[in-house]
């Protein structure tokens, strides 16, 4: 029988996830990606125990992710020459595994891409590079796709996980409009300072916020958040000049660790942060978004990837469920698939969108007044019993028992 063959826009980081389920569910799928060959686009990402518990599903990959694991997270603040630790709490790998099953897990993201990119390949699954998908034409039991170099290619069913600046997206849906928030995030990688070592760091200012965390035994990732004027979402490193000023500016003066992060920061990148509208529908016929396609979200819960990841695991196990098969799906059978997945996904994705965007403005207060006011919510927040259940579930999602 001649397997169904998917095309999977985007080889990012949900991309060839995505793929590997669907080769090893019987689907033939083929990955399409617009950047040449894999990004250097990114710092780093914290997979935590909800996106890796789908990741643990792939044999042998959670064991090969090369990053590193924090042991504390501490919120800490500095203001008016005052340094003060709000909060430090035990997120070392036994003590994450005990009631998750899974530790935290620092990644440059280029890293962990080339991993994702090697295990699809491993699998079988083609990657074709410089393919950027730009017109989709809808058939009865096809999907016919068109590229910019004018390649085309026809498969059962589309996937869209080309990410924030989705084209996807844009061809389902039209372009909306971004918002700029107001804040504005810059950051790099930088040796692990001796005060830092096993610390996943957030530290907070006036007017400005700042999270680090391990990505390699000696190397940390971080990131500060301010509010600034408008500038693009790029994230393309700045000029060495503009680079030199970032390290030699007044934030290499920060206490708790994060002035000689600053100060030693390699390959700074700046951009802004923007909004974009809630769509109502993720799927038009034989095409649906997944990951930031669907729901792109500000960074400030760490949860992008992770739940991109949440969205890979319900899309698999509702086609096992309506097409156990795995044989060609008519658009009834798919509509069916895509409904279920986005009335689950939909208001979940968008309640921790609201969330991130909440957090960032929360973070980033001026004045001083402002700033106690703000500190003292985050000391006596770690012990508000609502806030740990809404971590608990959201860290012992997707599944109990996986149903793939």
């Amino acid at each position: 029988m001649t397997r169904t063959k998917v095309i999977v826009v985007g080889a990012g980081i949900a991309g060839p996830v995505l793929a590997i389920f669907l080769k090893t569910k019987g689907y033939d799928p083929i990955l399409y990606e617009r950047l040449p060959s894999p990004g250097e686009g990114g710092l780093s990402l914290m997979l935590q125990p909800n996106g890796l518990r789908v990741l643990s599903l792939i044999p042998g990959l959670v064991e090969q992710i090369p990053g590193h694991s924090p042991d504390r997270m501490i919120h800490c603040s500095s203001l008016d020459g005052k340094e003060d630790i709000l909060v430090d709490n035990d997120v070392s790998p036994d003590t994450m595994r005990e009631p998750f099953g899974f530790p935290l897990i620092g990644v440059r993201r280029t890293d962990f891409q080339r991993l994702l990119i090697d295990t699809a390949e491993k699998h079988g699954i083609e990657i074709k590079w410089g393919h950027q998908a730009t017109e989709f034409e809808q058939s009865e039991n096809a999907v016919e796709v068109t590229f910019a170099n004018g390649i085309k290619d026809t498969a059962s069913f589309v996937v869209g996980c080309d990410g924030l600046h989705s084209n996807t997206r844009i061809a389902l849906f039209g372009k909306e409009k971004a918002n700029f928030t107001g804040l504005v995030q810059f950051g790099g990688l930088s040796p692990t300072p001796p005060v830092l070592q096993g610390k996943f760091v957030n530290n907070y200012g006036n007017g400005r916020h700042m999270v680090s965390y391990p990505v390699a035994e000696d190397k940390h990732s971080w990131a500060i958040t301010t509010r600034e004027a408008e500038i693009k979402e790029d994230w393309k490193a700045q000029h060495v000049e503009q680079q030199n000023e970032i390290r030699r500016g007044p934030l290499s003066e920060w206490g708790f660790g994060a002035g000689d992060l600053v100060k030693t920061g390699q390959n700074i990148v700046k951009y802004g942060l923007y909004d974009r509208p809630e769509l109502k529908s993720w799927f038009n016929g034989r095409i649906v978004l997944l990951g930031d396609a669907a729901h792109p979200t500000s960074p400030h819960l760490g949860q992008g990837a992770n739940q991109a990841f949440e969205d890979i695991y319900h899309i698999m196990r509702l086609l096992k469920k309506y097409n156990p098969s795995a044989g060609q799906p008519s658009t009834e059978l798919l509509s069916q698939v895509f409904i279920d997945y986005q009335d689950l996904r939909l208001p979940r994705t968008s309640e921790l969108v609201r969330g991130a965007r909440q957090q960032g403005e929360a973070r980033v207060v001026e004045g001083i007044d402002a700033c106690r006011v703000r500190d003292e919510k985050i000391r006596t927040g770690s012990q508000d019993d609502a806030a740990r259940m809404a971590h608990y579930k959201l860290s012992t999602g997707p599944f109990k028992e996986s149903e793939l």
